[in-house]
């Protein structure tokens, strides 16, 4: 067992006391921390005064998880990890991983049988158990579906490791299709399928994929030029507005607003370049913040045009290239046209493999520039300017064409938002959509398009996932919102994963430039794990 020796007194610390000090420090600082947040909540009363109201319950239970983690952690946790790196005496063999123990055969068998038992009494759950325990029940049937998906993603590592990228691709083509026919399969029709596909194609489709294109256009600014931007959300603003007052105004469609919406962000990217190109680090980031907060009060105060805060509405959907609409009033109906029952899922299945293909061609785009002379300047640039000066590089177009590269994709993203929506206002793009998007670039690891995409899908679906958690307002009270508490448990992510892999999900490179072979590289060897 480990041991800790204090120089000072002397004195031998076992892990347990020494968890048991650092579980009360966590609890003091989670009750500093957390007192304000969770201990007390503001509202209204029929009055309009404001009214305060004690959680002290809620806190507690916060502060005695904190501490209890730490405890656990300090007193058990490191030293397993500590043994995990020891060798056996008889055998000279390291012990088996926390995955190969965790992810065993029988596990995984038990987990298939709970989630196919709790499948097939899902209707009746509520009659056999109550509204109370049949929500901790689909709870379970829920971690069970996610362990058996985990284990065969583990026994298939090296397979899913090779084919990373076509396995995913096939995966998000066949998403709709597989969400479809499975809940056909559970509700007994077709139709149910369609209709109760809408939430899972919408919410943890097109959502997430909305934020993967937004991240990958940033990352050509942030990870290849290495040019920090904290107003990202103007671009997206304003490919959304442009489309929203095009579509509306003169009834333009989709197809040519587009492209459109896409060349106007990419505009006032150029115009913001100009002005930070003798800019770098801080400086180059308090800029653009207030760049994309300018773009947000142009967008409320500019009443005649804009709307201010009410925003815009009655924006057109889009259109199946001009062929088919998706209004069930239209004489080309798609329905109608090819003869099928009425759906509102056609339309976000249409949306989703639209978005999709955006993505795609952001992918695309990314990686044939990264290989042109201007995407090497751009990572030149990111690694040392002066360098890259003295070579001859312009850096002032450098700066420019990844500033309007960026904002182009920013554009298109924001001009799908706005067809999604139907709605746009304001209050869309604040600040911390830009920081949700630079966390996301940063997460992943910087420079990554598979890394940033991995942690779209785990930052933004798992905030997608916490208003599924209906169960937890049997704990914590009727009033308890699951999906409030996402920024909470999306800063801790943040935290755990920068711990765990400070350079991202992804922590090696293949750089564009190489000698005879092709060789992925640490991130460690290259300036802020860019490479």
């Amino acid at each position: 067992m480990a041991v800790t020796v204090s120089p000072e007194r002397d004195v031998i610390a076992t892990p347990v006391q020494r968890a048991v000090r650092e579980a009360f420090y966590a609890g003091a600082i989670a009750l500093g921390l957390f007192v304000l947040f969770i201990g007390l909540k503001t509202g209204q009363n029929i009055s309009n005064e404001l009214v305060l109201t004690t959680r002290w319950g809620l806190l507690a239970a916060v502060v005695i998880a904190t501490a209890v983690g730490r405890f656990l952690y300090v007193a058990y946790g490191q030293p397993f990890l500590a043994s995990q790196k020891i060798a056996d005496v008889a055998t000279g063999l390291l012990p088996d991983s926390v995955a190969m123990r965790f992810f065993r055969l029988p596990y995984f068998i038990a987990a298939l049988v709970i989630a196919a038992l709790l499948l097939v009494l899902a209707s009746s759950l509520d009659g056999l158990l109550g509204p109370g325990l049949a929500g901790y029940a689909r709870f379970v049937r829920a971690l069970a579906i996610i362990y058996a998906l985990a284990s065969v993603l583990f026994y298939f590592r090296a397979f899913i490791h090779a084919h990373f990228s076509a396995l995913g691709i096939a995966a998000l083509a066949l998403y709709p299709i597989i969400v479809v026919v499975s809940l056909a399969l559970y509700g007994g029709s077709i139709a149910a399928g369609f209709q109760g596909s809408l939430k899972w194609v919408d919410n943890f489709g097109i959502q997430i994929l909305i934020y993967v294109m937004l991240a990958w256009g940033l990352n050509i600014v942030v990870g290849l030029a290495g040019l920090l931007d904290l107003g990202y959300v103007a671009f997206y603003a304003v490919g959304a507005y442009a489309y929203a007052l095009l579509g509306t105004q003169y009834g333009l469609s989709f197809w040519i607003l587009l492209p459109a919406a896409g060349a106007m962000a990419a505009f006032w990217g150029v115009l913001l370049g100009f002005p930070v190109l003798r800019l770098r680090g801080d400086y180059l980031a308090i800029v653009t913040l207030a760049f994309g907060e300018i773009i947000r009060l142009v967008l409320i105060n500019w009443r005649e045009v804009t709307n201010g805060s009410a925003g815009i509405s009655g924006i057109p959907k889009v259109t199946f290239f001009g062929l088919m609409t998706f209004n069930v009033s239209d004489p080309n109906y798609i329905a109608k046209v090819l003869n099928i029952a009425t759906s509102s899922a056609y339309y976000k299945i249409f949306l989703y493999y639209l978005i999709l293909g955006l993505c795609l061609l952001t992918a695309f785009v990314t990686v044939r520039l990264r290989r042109m002379p201007v995407g090497r300047a751009w990572e030149a640039l990111r690694e040392d300017e002066i360098a890259c000066r003295s070579l001859g590089i312009n850096t002032t177009t450098t700066k420019l064409t990844a500033f309007a590269t960026g904002a182009m994709f920013g554009g298109f993203a924001g001009s799908f938002f706005a067809a999604r929506q139907g709605f746009v206002s304001p209050e869309s793009f604040v600040f911390l959509e830009s920081a949700i998007i630079l966390a996301i670039v940063v997460l992943g690891g910087m420079g990554s398009l598979v890394g940033i995409a991995v942690a779209a899908l785990v930052m933004i679906g798992g905030t997608e996932v916490l208003r599924e958690l209906d169960f937890l307002k049997q704990v914590f009270g009727p009033d308890f919102t699951p999906e409030l508490y996402r920024m909470l448990l999306f800063g801790m992510a943040m935290v755990i994963v920068m711990l765990w892999k400070p350079r991202g999900f992804v922590g090696s490179r293949e750089p564009t430039a190489f000698l005879k072979e092709r060789r992925a590289v640490s991130g460690s060897f290259t300036k802020e794990g860019h490479g």
